[in-house]
């Protein structure tokens, strides 16, 4: 599984669309059904941040829907479609 760690390296806006779109674009084409990204718990505000790119309509069509991990909620599952 494909996974991208976040909370301890970027901390502006743009560093971190551009991590999660190359990040996701990379997942899509390895056919992998589901990536983890990992903004981790805190605040929450990095979370945010990445749904919010997540939901970019570039983005939003290589991808099914994004959940929270069960058993952590510092995790964001993104589940590709089957091909």
């Amino acid at each position: 599984m494909f996974s991208l760690d976040l909370h301890p390296t970027f901390r502006n806006n743009r560093d971190i669309e551009l991590a999660l779109r190359h990040f996701i674009f990379k997942a899509h084409q390895s056919g992998e059904p589901v990536a983890e990204t990992i903004p981790g718990k805190g605040t929450g505000q990095l979370r945010e941040r990445v749904l919010a790119s997540l939901g970019q309509k570039r983005i939003r069509r290589l991808y099914d829907r994004v959940e929270v991990s069960s058993g952590n909620t510092g995790k964001l599952l993104v589940h590709f479609a089957r091909r």
